[in-house]
């Protein structure tokens, strides 16, 4: 049995949620953009900042102190992910950039005629540089398509769009969007017994689940950091054999090592430094004899206390008429999706409903949010897109139930 979930505890921790604006407290929903950090977070980046701020590879202190700290902050991703090697972790500016850049590595593989898949599902970061490779490579789209009633992909998603030309796999973990989480698991052995790659975009699953690389069957799987408490980071995990057989875009001095052929440039070692404090800060809240069994743990804990709250929230947004929640709602089924609750409501523009939460000093997204794909699916582009409220362990039934009485009095007032 996992231990109970202290939100309390885990509040104190973070500087930001003690924040007021004319004496009102911020109630952050908009975490799937971007959730606030621990004071681990901020430490670890000053520390960084003030005593290890030097490039690598000298022999003066300054340099092997943030030698040290580059190898921690891999060693910490690679653990955050199950990895079996720390060599597998590429850091970088956030999961978009580093996605653009291994689609033109990895575009060195395939051939004018070869096909991809992709998901209506998907963020546009998981989207846009495949179609764009495809564009400069010629190759062949195909898509796997959603219910739009059960928001979740049928079991033949997949093979109903693979062939023996079929080269890659471009997936999300979960929808931030409708916050479904798809069965990654299925769908990349189905595209591994079809030899293709399966590439895995985690941005929205990290925040609220383990990844453990070494089950999934992915190739490579890639989330930020800033989505999961820490700085505006990127970091991939790619599978060792593939990513020493991959052409890695360079500078001709840098290593042909792993990971460092993939890190273009000088690294925001700050950066490395923030996310390894949030993988500490993560790790608080379980238990077991290593790192990577630990934040197993923890998200296990979190994601327990989560689910309850995310019931909260859908049961108390069907009590409003006109009101259709995007996802996934059964009560039985909370464990298919993330706290990410986005809907739409007869009669209220999403953008309004958006400026008058931000009155009540409640944060919270409107429009596609880059999920074209999926909004557009829905039918929803052109009427506004969605609203999207996006919960973390560190919210509150208190804050659910003051988001609900604000959504109450704009219906009245309107």
């Amino acid at each position: 049995m996992p231990q109970a979930f202290d939100v309390t505890s885990s509040r104190r921790q973070f500087p930001a949620l003690a924040l007021k604006d004319g004496g009102a407290p911020r109630i952050y929903f908009d975490n799937p953009a971007g959730t606030q950090v621990p004071q681990q977070v901020i430490d670890r980046t000053v520390e960084c900042l003030a005593t290890k701020n030097a490039n690598l590879g000298g022999y003066f202190s300054t340099t092997v102190q943030a030698g040290e700290l580059v190898d921690q902050a891999h060693q910490a991703c690679a653990d955050f992910y199950n990895a079996a090697s720390a060599s597998e972790i590429v850091f970088g500016q956030n999961m978009t950039s580093l996605t653009f850049h291994m689609s033109r590595c990895l575009g060195r593989k395939f051939r004018k005629g070869d096909e991809i898949v992709l998901s209506r599902m998907d963020h546009d970061a998981n989207i846009a540089p495949w179609l764009l490779l495809a564009d400069d490579l010629g190759l062949v789209v195909r898509w796997m398509d959603f219910d739009t009633g059960t928001y979740e992909f049928p079991d033949d998603a997949l093979s109903k769009v693979l062939s023996e030309k079929t080269k890659l796999v471009a997936l999300g973990m979960a929808s931030n969007c409708t916050g479904t989480v798809n069965d990654a698991k299925h769908f990349a052995t189905q595209a591994r017994a079809a030899g293709a790659l399966v590439y895995l975009d985690a941005v929205q699953l990290a925040p609220h689940y383990a990844i453990d690389v070494q089950d999934l069957g992915a190739d490579i799987v890639v989330s930020s950091a800033y989505k999961w408490f820490g700085p505006h980071q990127g970091i991939l995990w790619g599978r060792e054999d593939l990513l020493k057989e991959t052409f890695g875009y360079k500078v001709r001095p840098a290593s042909e090592e792993l990971p460092h052929k993939f890190e273009t440039g000088t690294l925001s070692h700050e950066g490395m430094a923030g996310t390894l404090g949030a993988i500490e800060y993560l790790e608080q809240f379980g238990t077991g004899e290593t790192r990577a069994k630990r934040i197993a743990s923890a998200w296990t804990t979190m994601a327990e206390y989560e689910q309850k709250l995310t019931l909260k929230l859908i049961e108390g947004l069907r009590t409003f008429k006109g009101l259709t929640v995007r996802g996934v709602t059964s009560a039985n089924a909370m464990h298919r999706r993330v706290p990410t609750v986005s809907f739409t409501l007869e009669g209220h523009q999403p953008v309004n409903l958006a400026k008058d939460f931000a009155k009540d000093n409640i944060f919270v997204w409107s429009g596609h949010n880059y999920a074209v794909e999926p909004v557009g699916r829905m039918g929803l582009l052109d009427k506004g897109g969605v609203l999207r409220i996006g919960l973390a362990h560190y919210n509150t039934e208190a804050e659910v139930d003051a988001l609900l009485s604000s959504l109450t009095r704009q219906i009245k007032n309107a």
